[in-house]
Parts: C-alpha cells; sequence; structure tokens
C-alpha cells in the first residue's frame, strides 16, 4: 500500500520513477520540469508575442495575501523565453506610474508590434470615470521603458452602457490582419469589437457587439491558415470556447469547447501562439501549492493541435508541460 501511494504521488508531480536518483538509502527526486512554468512569482492573464525568435510573455503579478477573496494587482510583468520552458523575468510596470489617470489594478493586457513599435493595450481602473477602462503604452522594445500613449483613456466605462456592470471594459486583444488594418475585442458579458486607426491610439470604428454563447471575458483573436479564432472564457467558472470565420469582421461561427475548468482557479485567460513550428496554448490555473487559487495564479503552457478542416482539438493541461523549443 506504501509503494503503491509512493507511486502515485511521484506521479502526481510529474515525475516518473526513471528520474529517481539513489544516494546511499536515500532517494534524490529532482525538481520537475513543466506546469506551472513561472514559480517564484503568481502570475495570471498571459498574452504573448514572438519578436526575433523570442518569445515575450506579459503576465498580471496576482499579490494578494491569504485570507484572499479578490483580485489585487498592481504591476504586469514581461517575461522572455527561447524554448518555451526556461523564463527569465526582464520588467515589472507598474500601474499608476504609467498612467496618472489610473486608479489601480493591473488586469489583463495584450501587447503587439506595428512599424517597428510596441502598443500595449491594458485594463486598469479609472481614477475619475467609474469603472474599468483601456489604456494604451507605447515603447520601442518589447520590454520597454514604456509610456502612456495617449495621457487619457481609450475606452471608458461611459462609452459602453447596455452592460450594467463597470467592469465591461476589460481584457484587451488587438489582431493585424493581412492588409494591415488593425481591429480590437474586449469586454465582460459582451464581446465589443472596433476596427482603429492607423496610428494604433484612435477608434476608426463604432463600437459592435459580437453575439457569442456564454460569453465571459476574455476575448484572443490569432489565424492559423485560411482560418481567423476567436477564444474566449465561457460561463463562469470559466471554460474557453471558441468560435472561427474566413473574416477578421466575422461573421463568426462558434465550435465549442477549447479547454477545460482548471478546477484550482475560477477564472482563465489564454494566448495563442506558433513558435518553432509548433503552436501553444498558454494559460492560468491556481496550481502553485503555496497557498495558490483563484486569487493567487500561475502561467501554464501546453500544446494545440488543430483538426484537418481546421477545428482545434481541446487542450489537454498536463503537470508535464511542453518539451523545451528547439
Amino acid at each position: 500500500m506504501k509503494i503503491k501511494h509512493f507511486l502515485f504521488t511521484s506521479l502526481i508531480a510529474g515525475i516518473t520513477c526513471s528520474s529517481f536518483a539513489q544516494s546511499g538509502n536515500k532517494t534524490i527526486i529532482p525538481e520537475a520540469p513543466g506546469n506551472p512554468v513561472i514559480t517564484e512569482k503568481y502570475t495570471a492573464d498571459p498574452a504573448a508575442i514572438v519578436h526575433k525568435d523570442t518569445v515575450f510573455l506579459y503576465v498580471g503579478h496576482d499579490q494578494k495575501e491569504p485570507p484572499h477573496h479578490g483580485y489585487e494587482m498592481h504591476e504586469w510583468l514581461i517575461y522572455s523565453s527561447t524554448d518555451m520552458v526556461s523564463w527569465e523575468e526582464r520588467a515589472a510596470v507598474n500601474v499608476k506610474e504609467t498612467f496618472s489617470w489610473a486608479a489601480d489594478d493591473a488586469w489583463a493586457s495584450e501587447v503587439i508590434e506595428k512599424d517597428g513599435k510596441f502598443y500595449w493595450f491594458v485594463t486598469v481602473s479609472h481614477k475619475d470615470i467609474h469603472g474599468k477602462a483601456i489604456g494604451i503604452a507605447v515603447a520601442d522594445s518589447p520590454v520597454g521603458p514604456w509610456k502612456d500613449a495617449l495621457g487619457h483613456a481609450l475606452i471608458t466605462n461611459d462609452m459602453t452602457t447596455d452592460a450594467k456592470i463597470s467592469w465591461d471594459d476589460i481584457d484587451p486583444t488587438i489582431y493585424i490582419d493581412d492588409d494591415g488594418s488593425a481591429h480590437l475585442f474586449w469586454g465582460n458579458t459582451i464581446c465589443y469589437y472596433a476596427k482603429l486607426k492607423d496610428n494604433m491610439l484612435e477608434l476608426d470604428s463604432e463600437i459592435q457587439y459580437i453575439d457569442l454563447p456564454h460569453f465571459t471575458e476574455a476575448p484572443y483573436v490569432h489565424k492559423k491558415g485560411d482560418y481567423y479564432y476567436l477564444s474566449y472564457a465561457y460561463k463562469f467558472p470559466e471554460k474557453t470556447a471558441y468560435a472561427m470565420s474566413k473574416s477578421i469582421t466575422g461573421p463568426w461561427e462558434y465550435k465549442g469547447i477549447l479547454n477545460e475548468v482548471a478546477g484550482n482557479s475560477n477564472t482563465n485567460h489564454q494566448s495563442i501562439i506558433e513558435y518553432k513550428g509548433k503552436d501553444y496554448f498558454i494559460y492560468h490555473n491556481g496550481s502553485i501549492p503555496t497557498d495558490g487559487g483563484s486569487f493567487r495564479r500561475s502561467v501554464c503552457v501546453d500544446y494545440l493541435y488543430y483538426n484537418p478542416d481546421g477545428t482545434m482539438k481541446r487542450v489537454i493541461m498536463t503537470s508535464e508541460g511542453v518539451d523545451p523549443a528547439e
């Protein structure tokens, strides 16, 4: 019975018996690689880009001390990797130091590059207008230094009044289409969409709604082959679902669940990239054993696979994670 319990515990930790080393009568178990990929800090809401053969990862920093029953995030962290396994912290960006008009809350964000500039669309709380808002920082490098591109918010809660909540203007995601046009998606309970001007700093269309089944938050747009994919947090606790389209402006056809509820986190938030010939699903859960959970989350990475018809296979969350990219 003790032997079975030992083997089961080892497998849960992502360690196989073959990886054990013996030193006299003492069994030495090496530290297992895998998920979460960042363990020294609590990280959430991942957004990743590939720039010059390096992956840059932008995350919120969960800081709430137990007992914790809410989100406390005052800064974003930037990490980089060249193998998707080893991650180096490159910078920390404070909300109030970057955006003078913001009250606080380093909620979900996303960075995109255009014409040699890096634009960081972020979710914060507005100091003067009740509710969440979306701002933009700009830099010449994927790690900064960052400065407020506008001096005010791009989106404020009084611009979107159909959702009777103050946190519907969150979770921006940006996609630059093949023709160079930029498109912004965001929202909670309603998925909003607008086209951006070429300068990336102004809306170039009316704010529109996208009808998606059980949309909660966390929209993310990417393209693979001929198809555009709009993935998002579905219901609550959150699964990840997705829709597909032949155009960035839709119509979007719902395709089903992509990722199940983590079980140790009420939320999920995805970023999808292709790197060195493989596709990756980057997300968060609450799996760090030193008090992880819904408000102290952890970024993880697993593989993403596509079916021949372009639909995506359901992502399997693993403790082993991915192999080093070569």
